[in-house]
């Protein structure tokens, strides 16, 4: 079997490390996420690997080279709930492919391959993004740690449960010596490779992102007996919220903004909402943009509250600005794409990846893989067996290149 078929079998075959029957929903330190460790552990030592994971579940696959630096490849193994096969586990899968080509011909580049299938990139369980790549990176907030669950766990029992050490999750953050960068292959998310006809492009750079929690609190009553001119509805104040949102966005080009969670309270049919919680994404290329957008989006928030009678607070949950991928990856992933006889085409990443995390540790690149339509975080994600043999070609080419002497 060729080395692309085997990357998509082996990306079915993490589809079943599930939680849930039928579906793909591999959480954070999980029972499902220690089934994805195992099989990615092996397929890394077949490619002649040394393989360990570090305290926060992170699994790490080490190639030796004949020099004292280190290039990073990897993504995350983690999903989201109902998740498609390929966000996250084909990045990792190329990359152990690419491996795999140099262990079978005998080859050592001047520098050291760690290969990294991150823990949590989706924050599906805890609400946190880049759990694995903040360790490794060395920005793990500990606070993060006393977040619970929805069955009520908490991040430091889950670790310990996993077989990590909260307590020394410091001791993730990478240590050996001199990086060369850190390399993601990803799933576009997107459709312009589609449009274009094209199985890859190279990433410039990733949007900035904030992400809040706000709630609107009203007064709860009976849904019978409180006229409608005396009452303070939060769902309703929340719905206006929402709407003018999406209208905001789409003014503003280059803005995107999205309500994703919303929990109303008391949640009964006969019951007017008195509390409404939503969650509100924010991404924009530029810093400033998107700093001037999410506080215009959160002055609506209040204002709506002031005219409805309702109480609004907000809490910001995450935040993370631009990152331009480094100008010397991006030149070698260039030429790679071009020397495989594709039209190079730069893109850029409005989802976020653990790109963004490895950007604190080391210089950072991606190239994106086409995927059918554009779709993404959903069971119909798809891509070709021809385009994942580019993908592999192109990073392995990107390695050689990396390798020649003129790129240090």
């Amino acid at each position: 079997m060729t080395l692309p078929r085997i990357v998509i079998e082996r990306c079915h075959y993490l589809a079943r490390c599930s939680q849930d029957a039928g579906a793909i929903t591999r959480p954070f330190a999980t029972d499902a996420m220690r089934c994805a460790n195992e099989l990615a552990g092996e397929w890394m030592r077949e490619a002649g690997m040394a393989v360990r994971r570090d305290n926060v579940g992170n699994l790490i696959g080490r190639f030796e080279g004949i020099g004292d630096a280190t290039l990073l490849l990897g993504s995350h193994l983690d999903s989201i709930r109902d998740a498609g096969k390929y966000d996250g586990p084909l990045g990792v899968n190329v990359a152990i492919a690419a491996v795999q080509r140099l262990h079978d011909q005998g080859r050592r580049l001047p520098f050291a391959i760690e290969v990294l299938g991150f823990a949590d990139e989706e924050g599906l369980r805890f609400g946190s993004t880049y759990l694995g790549s903040r360790a490794t990176a060395g920005t793990f907030d500990r606070a993060d740690l006393d977040r619970v669950d929805a069955d009520g766990v908490t991040m430091r029992e889950a670790i310990s449960a996993f077989g990590g050490d909260p307590d020394h999750l410091e001791d993730d953050r990478w240590q050996g010596g001199r990086l060369l960068g850190y390399c993601e292959v990803h799933i576009e998310q997107g459709p312009v490779l589609e449009e274009r006809d094209l199985p890859v492009g190279v990433v410039s750079g990733i949007a900035a992102q904030e992400r809040y929690s706000i709630t609107f609190r009203g007064v709860a009553g009976h849904a019978g007996t409180v006229p409608m001119d005396r009452r303070h509805d939060a769902l309703v104040a929340a719905s206006l919220f929402i709407e003018t949102a999406e209208g905001y966005a789409q003014w503003h080009e280059g803005l995107v903004a999205t309500v994703g969670q919303l929990t109303v309270r008391p949640g009964a049919a006969n019951v007017i909402p008195g509390e409404v919680t939503l969650t509100l994404d924010v991404r924009h290329a530029i810093d400033d943009e998107l700093a001037v957008a999410s506080s215009s989006l959160l002055a609506i928030a209040s204002d709506i509250g002031k005219h409805r009678g309702i109480g609004v607070t907000t809490t910001k949950v995450s935040e993370h600005r631009a990152v331009r991928c480094d100008p010397l990856l991006v030149s070698l992933m260039s030429r790679a794409i071009a020397d495989s006889g594709i039209p190079v085409a730069a893109l850029a990443s409005g989802a976020g990846h653990d790109a963004v995390a490895m950007s604190e540790l080391t210089e950072v690149a991606m190239l994106f893989v086409r995927c059918k339509r554009g779709v993404s975080h959903n069971p119909a994600e798809s891509v070709t067996t021809e385009d994942v043999a580019v993908a592999i070609d192109v990073l392995t080419r990107f390695l050689e290149l990396l390798a020649a002497p003129t790129s240090a």
